[in-house]
């Protein structure tokens, strides 16, 4: 079986590719710094090398001898590309260049086997800004609105550059609004759905910011998994990017109450004021990704909710018990 680079695979979305490629048999080499993800989701039987991704000596290290790199890590808060927004800028963009410098073939400053090592790497829905022509599809303009997606779509360039330059095999995939265990809902980085489930579960008030109507194209976790699975032997040096989403939209207002529904709890909202800048609108075209990548249909929201929601009463349970 192969061996695989996962960068990010202490983090949400990367600990659970790394059970997916672990029940195939592969090998798996993480390498985060653990400073949102965490060694207790490391995969039993996983080599960890702990380091930054932006450190070019680490990611070489961790590239040797590698058949592929799954490349997740990054600092994934719109807010903290406000606040400290070189630093971001360095693990998100630089952090990739590092990757692709690492898979560069033998023999042209790289670790990587003739070809270069194939690499799969998070982009983002953030990349196409408020565009109001939806469904969104891999052609719509980019017109990214924060650091954050300036950023991935810069990783899209520079993984272009990486196929003409150096023959580089990649696929970005686009990920829209990602969900599912593990995400921590005190985290900063965690999204709406893993606050509503673990406040809702609880019994307690949920906050809304303006009215409610804002949709998102949420994404189980399972499906995102199976996208990075089928996307390596798709990479190429001319560089797809293909998009991870449903084609379902879903309102703030929609999904509290079905998270209500699911939990058995009233559903107490707060209306707190809008957020500034804030996309009104987010849906994704998942055809060309499904055509490419021979992926069936998504999970349904209520049962990725009732899979949320039930790792949450685990969690408590075992909190409770320990």
């Amino acid at each position: 079986m192969a061996t695989f680079l996962v960068t990010g695979g202490c983090g949400f979305i990367g600990s659970h590719l790394c059970a997916g490629l672990a029940a195939q048999g592969h090998g798996i080499r993480v390498l985060d710094d653990l400073s949102t993800g965490s060694e207790a989701n490391l995969v039993p039987g996983a080599e960890l090398l702990r380091g930054n991704v932006a450190d070019p000596d680490a990611v070489r290290d961790a590239m040797a001898g590698a058949d592929g790199c799954f490349h997740l890590a990054a600092i994934a808060s719109v807010e903290r590309g406000v606040r400290d927004w070189l630093a971001t800028h360095r693990t998100n963009l630089s952090g990739t260049v590092a990757v692709l410098e690492a898979a560069r073939p033998r023999g042209a400053g790289g670790v990587g086997p003739a070809g270069g090592t194939p690499v799969v790497y998070a982009s983002s829905a953030a990349v196409y800004g408020d565009c109001a022509a939806l469904p969104l599809d891999e052609d719509a303009p980019t017109r990214p609105l924060s650091a954050y997606g300036a950023d991935k779509l810069g990783c899209e360039l520079h993984a272009r550059v990486a196929g003409a330059v150096h023959g580089i095999p990649t696929l970005g995939l686009r990920f829209f609004n990602v969900f599912g265990p593990r995400q921590d809902p005190r985290s900063p980085y965690s999204g709406v759905i893993s606050i509503f489930c673990d406040r809702l579960s609880r019994g307690e008030r949920v906050d809304v910011f303006g009215d409610g109507g804002q949709t998102r194209d949420f994404v189980f976790v399972g499906d995102v998994v199976a996208a990075l699975v089928a996307a390596l032997p798709a990479a190429s040096s001319t560089a797809p990017v293909l998009n991870v989403c449903t084609g379902r939209s879903t309102s703030v207002l929609e999904l509290a109450a079905a998270v209500a529904g699911l939990s058995g709890r009233g559903l107490d909202l707060r209306h707190q004021p809008a957020r500034s800048g804030e996309i009104r609108h987010s849906l994704g075209s998942p055809e060309r990704a499904r055509r490419i990548l021979g992926l069936g249909p998504p999970l349904g929201l209520s049962e990725g909710l009732a899979s949320v929601l039930s790792w949450m009463r685990s969690k408590a349970a075992g909190s409770a018990g320990g």
